[in-house]
């Protein structure tokens, strides 16, 4: 039986995870399992859970991109342990691999690594361009603390968030959470 799984990471890409979906679909998957939540919060997959819980021998779990079933090659490797446990297999759409044969094990390790590998490699980078932009003065960041009795003086002061926010540096969300983180302590 082929099995389906689809996910995207947020609500806003609606038409990924349809698309997905019809593509599984398209190919005679019994059983699509979707969801959308991000990679990064693995127990909170329960449709991938699901999926993982529902094949049987024989079957084989079928996703349209690998970056759609794992955040990294420990992750994936954890993956192929508990589908081939099953005596299950993974075919991976858009890179050609089924881990029912021995080469498309093979593949889908090396593959897996170069992935994890280029996401590193981009984090890297983002984080040295941050670092740059800060030497240069143009990135700031968040404020490392936020001080409540600063925001309890302004807003005595008659000031409201808004204000608040621009003079302190902080995120008007911030205000509203001390403000509300007060409220709850004053009782």
């Amino acid at each position: 039986m082929l099995v389906g799984y689809a996910r995207a990471s947020t609500l806003d890409q609606k038409a990924s995870i349809e698309g997905q979906v019809r593509e599984l679909k398209a190919l005679n998957c019994e059983r699509v399992f979707a969801e959308q939540v991000s990679s990064v919060d693995v127990m909170a997959r329960e449709q991938l859970a699901a999926a993982l819980d529902f094949i049987r021998e024989g079957d084989t779990l079928v996703v349209t991109k690998l970056d759609r079933l794992a955040r990294s090659t420990a992750h994936l490797m954890e993956l192929i342990k508990v589908i081939e446990g099953k005596k299950a297999a993974l075919h991976i759409l858009d890179l050609n691999i089924d881990t029912g044969k021995a080469t498309g094990r093979m593949m889908l390790t090396v593959v897996s690594a170069i992935a994890q590998f280029e996401r590193e490699i981009m984090l890297e980078r983002q984080r040295e361009g941050i670092e740059r932009a800060r030497r240069e003065g143009k990135y700031k960041g968040r404020p490392s603390e936020i001080d409540p009795a600063a925001i309890k003086q302004l807003m005595d002061e008659g000031k409201g968030a808004t204000a608040i926010s621009k003079e302190l540096g902080i995120a008007r969300s911030s205000v509203y959470r001390v403000v509300k983180e007060l409220s709850d302590t004053a009782f």
